[in-house]
């Protein structure tokens, strides 16, 4: 059980990689949630961004969540030992986050890459951004991840997973409420790998 669940911690540093791929750019960090709403640190932002780095990134991302995709496999096969329920809830929650999380990562790179390609142009700020709003994916993949994390958790928690009370702190939830306060690039995608990393060391 510990290589898919070592290759899913790979694919999560992977993805981490190409998140900053994207966050990061010549010209300082892209921030999406303010960013946006001012189009002239867009163009300031995006003026030297090269259109190769956000085609690695799109491509790279790909690869990597589909080496995630090992690591919710295997637990939820590893969970259907323990209980055949948890087993099915974390089997069709993980598939519900690596599917639209893998969507969301191409659709990022894509609104990057075609506002560079249409010029940096208000309007095209204004067609990416419609784009990406009408395209989302996000809310969908972190449900999944919610619900396979919280499953995880109870199975430890009761005790069923046969595993040390400690054992949750190899958990999504309690790891990115740990690094949620500070400035760490892809928190999510580091609360991830560590998850996968500490399970396969203890399953």
């Amino acid at each position: 059980m510990s290589l898919p669940l070592f290759i899913a911690c790979l694919g999560h540093i992977l993805c981490g990689v190409t998140d900053c791929l994207l966050a990061y750019t010549p010209e300082g960090r892209f921030d999406m949630a303010n960013d946006p709403k001012d189009g002239e640190k867009m163009k300031k932002l995006f003026e030297k961004m090269p259109l190769k780095q956000i085609e690695a990134s799109m491509l790279l991302g790909v690869l990597a969540l589909f080496m995630a995709s090992f690591g919710y496999i295997e637990l939820s096969r590893w969970a259907w030992g323990c209980s055949r329920a948890a087993g099915v809830i974390m089997y069709i929650s993980g598939l519900f986050f690596i599917v639209p999380i893998t969507a969301h990562h191409v659709f990022c790179g894509a609104v990057e890459w075609f506002y560079i390609s249409l010029g940096r142009t208000d309007r095209a700020l204004e067609t990416v951004l419609t784009f990406f709003k009408r395209t989302a994916a996000a809310a969908a993949a972190y449900a999944g991840l919610l619900v396979f994390s919280a499953t995880l958790l109870v199975l430890i928690i009761t005790g069923k997973a046969g595993l040390p009370i400690w054992a949750c702190c190899f958990n999504t939830l309690p790891l990115f409420l740990i690094l949620a306060g500070t400035k760490l690039p892809a928190k999510g995608n580091i609360a991830n790998a560590l998850m996968f990393l500490g399970l396969s060391l203890l399953i």
